[in-house]
């Protein structure tokens, strides 16, 4: 067995066509901070005793980072790693000189993240890191939200649905599930706060919570429209950039409706971390039961789209800088 592992790594090594994940695992190995990460994890992670030598850190964040870029479940993570060479490459296992952790392992290194809070830092190192790159800049902040759907279907151990899910109206359908809130930086793009409540939380409830405080503009749709709001935005000396809304019996103005166009391209930033999110990452339905495993993920998620939308600055800039 050694001596074909060491035959199919040379192989592999040898091909002549670079496949998409080879170039995606090549440049996120080469964009994402693994020094400041595995330094906030390390203080939680097990260290070696008498009982069983834990996995070295660094591959179980790279085995949990490739989970989330792929939408791989435990099961199918370490399927992965038996399967896919270029996946081991940037993990760092050989097959058949070093161990691969099994379904369980993984799952427990994701336990330890949800139960120590470990991702919603994670996505603040990350955003520390980028603030510094100059690549986060923090002026003006723009709120958004979008709904994923969890499963409806009672047959589970429990026989009923996720009770921290709720269902809510979106124009003439219901959705059943989470509401993910953000709070994405105006000029860049890129995401600072996340908030996860169930699906029928207004978004204008988690509004201030997306703030960080130090904002200049803020920007939002219609659903954070309010006028008591506005006032004291401009009393502030703040810039409120929420869309106007038609109340009752009276249409908008030509004014609010032009103020409207303008401001919605300026919006529109806030939909490129959900497409990466959702389509680049495959996040379009929860995983796990419960508010609290879903918004460890999405803190992830979003950390991780963070890095991904900005690698090419990133690439020609030292990791270390």
């Amino acid at each position: 067995m050694k001596e074909q592992a060491t035959f199919a790594s040379l192989a592999w090594a040898g091909k002549k066509k670079q496949t998409k994940r080879d170039k995606f695992l090549s440049e996120m190995d080469r964009v994402v901070p693994w020094d400041k990460l595995l330094a906030l994890i390390e203080p939680q992670y097990p260290k070696a005793g008498s009982g069983r030598r834990p996995m070295p850190l660094e591959q179980m964040v790279r085995i949990y980072f490739v989970q989330q870029w792929y939408g791989l479940s435990d099961p199918g993570m370490e399927e992965a790693l038996y399967d896919i060479e270029s996946v081991r490459r940037f993990v760092g296992i050989e097959l058949g000189e070093e161990e691969i952790p099994d379904e369980t392992t993984i799952l427990n290194f994701r336990h330890l993240l949800e139960r120590h809070q470990l991702t919603e830092k994670l996505l603040a190192e990350v955003n520390g890191y980028l603030s510094k790159k100059k690549l986060l800049v923090r002026e003006g902040t723009i709120v958004d939200a979008t709904l994923i759907s969890a499963p409806s279907s009672t047959k589970n151990k429990d026989k009923k649905r996720d009770g921290e899910m709720s269902s809510t109206k979106k124009g003439n359908n219901y959705h059943f599930g989470i509401k993910v809130h953000t709070g994405t930086d105006s000029q860049s793009g890129l995401v600072h706060t996340v908030k996860v409540t169930t699906a029928r939380v207004h978004d204008k409830q988690e509004m201030e919570a997306l703030l960080h405080g130090e904002e200049k503009a803020v920007f939002g749709d219609k659903g954070y429209f309010s006028d008591e709001d506005k006032r004291s935005a401009r009393k502030m000396g703040l810039f409120w950039g929420v869309l106007d809304k038609a109340k009752s019996k009276k249409g908008l103005s030509h004014k609010q409706r032009r103020r409207n166009r303008k401001l919605s391209s300026v919006r529109a930033k806030v939909e490129h971390p959900f497409r990466v999110v959702k389509r680049q990452f495959g996040y379009i339905k929860t995983r796990y039961r419960g508010l609290k495993k879903n918004a460890a993920q999405l803190y992830t998620l979003f950390a991780l789209a963070n890095l991904y939308r900005v690698r090419r600055a990133l690439l020609v800039s030292p990791t270390g800088s």
